[in-house]
């Protein structure tokens, strides 16, 4: 088991201490303790840190040597974490992940049961980890039939676990089982919004980026590149002839087609920054921060070669007897007077130039003001 650097937590100034307590003074001294312990379970921080005041609070109140919360993998097969509290006096044998085959803790944890050790000099299973500790008491932290781990807490009184504390400690474990079923519980909404937010930004066909993305994705990089006064290009990517090859070969060969394309589209990406996103039905877009003009035409042109390299057959295409896209490329250092609709307007200006000059080009247009320049053939 691996702890951290010991420390000692001096409990003189939380009133009196429990051997200077009568019963009636100890047992409001548990629901006191059982109080804090419920009330910190319910914090909104991490879980790490949650655990750590539990068993700071237990050590500090309370004469327990050692309090520690040992955390279980999914499988329950290792202790995989562990939040401590208390005084360490040796050096441990192992480290983490400690599988639950060795150890009182493994033992609590392999039972499911509470394991009271009045005398641990006479347990086999004992790990020390303080000389003066004589008795321990672990409680398996279990929520439903989900065990998460062990609460383990050491004395060195033999007479401390009582039937009255061992009855508060098993509260205090169903307490810190509540605290991390509610952090896992959280963690995991956060993984699935997480996973939602990513399909509800991915094309369903092609796995690249959607419409709805990329509007958010140029609007931020808009802004961003006006700010820097650094340039940044667009390429619209349509195919040409799409709706005749759909009529001839069927939509679910059209759609092949197009998870095709999107990889070609994925790539010519320049890096991390760059980003591929169907823009429509049989049209893409791809946004490159930090280009300008040139560079992205010499893109946009590695992509027309590499969609006519795959020779995707299109025997209707008056164009080619493959499969070919028109590109159209705009670039801009964005004006703050202007929003990114010109950025958009000029490249899908390029494109439909394109187009009109028989296809299977790449056409690149500047945008100047609310105009837009002769364009680089």
């Amino acid at each position: 088991m691996a702890h951290s650097p010991a420390y000692y937590l001096n409990a003189s100034s939380f009133g009196p201490a429990w051997d200077e307590l009568g019963g009636a003074g100890r047992r409001a001294m548990l629901i006191e303790i059982l109080a804090q312990v419920s009330s910190e379970a319910l914090q909104g921080e991490t879980l790490e840190a949650v655990l750590q005041r539990i068993v700071d609070c237990i050590a500090r109140r309370l004469p327990v040597t050692i309090a520690s919360i040992i955390l279980l993998d999914e499988e329950g097969a290792h202790f995989v974490q562990e939040v401590w509290s208390g005084i360490l006096a040796l050096d441990l044998p192992s480290g983490l992940p400690w599988p639950v085959t060795i150890g009182a803790s493994g033992r609590c944890a392999r039972t499911g049961q509470p394991q009271l050790i009045s005398n641990v000099q006479g347990d086999a299973d004992y790990v020390p980890g303080n000389i003066d500790v004589k008795s321990e008491y672990l409680v398996p932290i279990r929520h439903r039939d989900r065990l998460h781990g062990v609460l383990n807490l050491e004395s060195t009184s033999a007479e401390f676990f009582t039937a009255e504390v061992c009855s508060a400690f098993d509260a205090i474990a169903g307490q810190v089982a509540g605290a991390i079923h509610f952090a896992r519980v959280v963690r995991d909404l956060e993984i699935a919004n997480r996973k939602l937010r990513q399909l509800s930004m991915s094309d369903g066909l092609t796995g690249i980026a959607n419409r709805r993305c990329f509007d958010e994705r140029i609007a931020l990089e808009w802004a961003r590149h006006s700010a820097e006064q650094r340039s940044l290009a667009l390429l619209l990517v349509d195919v040409d002839c799409f709706k005749p090859l759909n009529d001839a070969r069927g939509h679910l060969h059209g759609d092949e087609c197009l998870r095709e394309l999107a990889n070609v589209c994925i790539g010519v990406l320049r890096g991390q920054d760059d980003l591929v996103a169907r823009y429509g039905g049989e049209e893409f877009a791809l946004l490159l921060p930090g280009c300008d003009l040139r560079s992205a035409r010499r893109v946009a042109e590695r992509l027309r070669r590499g969609v006519e390299s795959l020779a995707l057959p299109h025997l209707t295409s008056p164009v080619a007897p493959y499969v070919t896209v028109s590109v159209g490329v705009s670039a801009v250092v964005p004006p703050s007077v202007q929003s990114s609709d010109a950025l958009i307007a000029a490249a899908d200006r390029a494109l439909y130039i394109g187009k009109a000059r028989g296809r299977n080009r790449v056409v690149a247009r500047i945008v100047a003001g609310d105009e837009f320049s002769g364009d680089i053939c």
